[in-house]
């Protein structure tokens, strides 16, 4: 089993940045496929990014067309752990984030196509 716990988010202003953490423990892998996602209350869970990592490197990473050039995947080997750099915010940005993370070479943008997920964490931008 993998565990993940989300850090960060908050409450920032528009034009602001914040950094989602995604810390796993528990089993690992010696590639991974990770995915972000959002949720604004009342729509859909939709695909914010992706990355396909390896124990030390990310190999490929892909965004959503609206965050492309404000969002970023990195991550702290380290620690386990593996961030969304959010720049440039936007009220639009405002949802419940979620980390997620299944064993597989190959990016995926579908939420029901991963195996683990985080317990979410709220980003509020205020306009």
């Amino acid at each position: 089993q993998v565990r993940l716990v989300q850090s960060g988010g908050g409450l920032v202003q528009a034009g602001g940045s914040l950094r989602l953490s995604c810390a796993a423990s528990g089993r690992t892998f010696s590639s991974y496929a990770m995915g972000w996602f959002r949720q604004a209350p009342g729509k859909e869970r939709e695909f914010v990014a992706a990355a396909i990592c390896s124990s030390r490197i990310i190999h490929t990473t892909y965004y959503a067309n609206s965050v492309k050039g404000r969002f970023t995947i990195s991550k702290d080997n380290a620690e386990n752990t593996v961030y969304l750099q959010m720049s440039s915010l936007k009220p639009e940005d405002t949802a419940v984030y979620y980390c997620e993370v299944r064993e597989s070479q190959e990016i995926a943008t579908t939420q029901n196509l991963f195996d683990y997920w985080g317990q979410g964490t709220q980003v509020t931008v205020s306009s």
